[in-house]
């Protein structure tokens, strides 16, 4: 199957998005040549990839609650997560977003494009995604009641990439 009918932008007539994506594209090409680099030296690039993926991620959770009024409001946070530029680089729709739930349906993703180009496919490449989300992992852990979760992903092969932060069960 060929991931790159299912991952081209729909939307390319903005230059501050294709700017944007070009910024998201190079730092993923950084990403996957070092991790592809890491495998290829016999390294454990996996558990690597998410641990320092991980920390950013705890970091840029650490900025956003510190942007939050209410940190315990799941909206108030998928205002703050979903800025106006990134959800035009990722051509994200919103199926969801009140005190229990954001759910984000990716249409498009520029990673994936990058990885792709280097010639990166499979389950490397479904791997690498996985660890691009410790990222979002990261960001949910700074949160006690929320819960990351993703779905399916572009890099699998859908159309779409699925995540969402629901609010935990007490």
């Amino acid at each position: 199957m060929c991931i790159c009918h299912n991952n081209t932008p729909k939307n390319t007539d903005d230059p501050t998005t294709n700017k944007l994506r070009k910024a998201f594209i190079h730092r993923a090409l950084w990403m996957g040549l070092l991790l592809k680099e890491m495998k290829d030296r016999g390294l454990d690039w996996e558990e690597i990839g998410h641990a320092a993926i991980l920390k950013t991620g705890c970091m840029h959770g650490e900025g956003i609650k510190e942007q939050l009024s209410n940190p315990d409001s799941l909206v108030e946070f998928g205002k703050t997560f979903l800025n106006e530029d990134v959800i035009k680089v990722f051509e994200m729709e919103i199926k969801k977003l009140d005190e229990n739930e954001l759910t984000v349906e990716f249409g498009y993703c520029p990673l994936v494009t990058a990885w792709t180009q280097a010639g990166i496919e499979g389950e490397m490449l479904d791997k690498l995604c996985d660890i691009a989300m410790s990222g979002d992992r990261g960001i949910g852990s700074r949160f006690e009641n929320f819960e990351f979760r993703l779905g399916k992903t572009i890099a699998q092969g859908n159309k779409v990439c699925e995540v969402a932060f629901v609010r935990r069960k007490p």
